[in-house]
């Protein structure tokens, strides 16, 4: 799968995003990049991918427990339209229910968009699968996200429900620094089974549209349910 999104395919007509120069602009910063990954102090978990793993684990967690998720994945899908802040948050819940291909379509949406975010999250996914050419590739988009943002931003999103319960967001966190996978409670996982699929993906069948789900759906499934203790079982992986 090409790994760089269409500028045209993210933009709408008019918008004023920013879109990070062509590959070729960022040749210098890439190989820069590389340099520092070879000189890198160690990390404290034992190969490169292991450290990534960890790493996109934590900022999915941070991701979902921040105060603004429930607003940006309902301007997502009230908007209909791509809306960084919500695509960021839909493909950390994605991330979160194993659906890796799932949660770097829409990161990949989002970082065309202009969230930093979702291109760092790119970053540590293609470096946990050995892929250190895209790796450094959405680590330099990334920077160039941080260091020059849009101008006229909208500004902060108002903050409103929290996206999960405080049981499921605390869970997740804990498992983060436990240096285990987020996970989601079943009703969640079973809500995001039933959405939609992406009708122009580039591979049909894996990745689910966030058309029909709400903050008010997610931040009911907690961990209080039927399955009792599976919260404390590790899933076959």
């Amino acid at each position: 799968m090409n790994p760089r999104p269409r500028p045209e395919a993210l933009t709408e007509p008019g918008a004023p995003l920013l879109v990070p120069r062509a590959e070729r602009a960022h040749a210098a910063r890439i190989a820069a990049l590389r340099r520092a990954r070879l000189t890198a102090a160690p990390a404290h978990l034992p190969s490169e991918h292991e450290q990534a793993a960890f790493e996109l684990g934590l900022v999915v967690a941070l991701v979902l427990s921040a105060p603004d998720a429930s607003r940006g994945l309902d301007l997502l899908v009230d908007a209909r339209r791509i809306q960084p802040e919500g695509a960021e948050v839909f493909g950390a819940l994605l991330y979160a229910t194993g659906r890796a291909e799932g949660a770097e379509f829409w990161w990949r949406f989002a970082a065309g968009s202009g969230s930093g975010t979702a291109a760092y999250c790119l970053h540590l996914h293609h470096l946990k699968l050995g892929e250190t050419d895209d790796a450094d590739y959405w680590r330099a988009w990334s920077d160039q996200l941080t260091a020059a943002e849009r101008p006229g931003g909208t500004g902060p999103l108002r903050v409103g429900r929290p996206l999960l319960p405080d049981d499921v967001r605390r869970d997740v966190l804990s498992r983060c620094h436990r240096g285990l996978a987020p996970r989601l409670p079943p009703a969640l996982v079973a809500v995001i089974d039933r959405l939609p699929l992406q009708d122009d993906a580039e591979e049909p069948g894996e990745v689910p549209s966030p058309w029909g789900l709400t903050s008010g759906t997610t931040s009911a499934c907690s961990w209080d349910g039927p399955w009792g203790d599976t919260q404390n079982k590790e899933p076959n992986e």
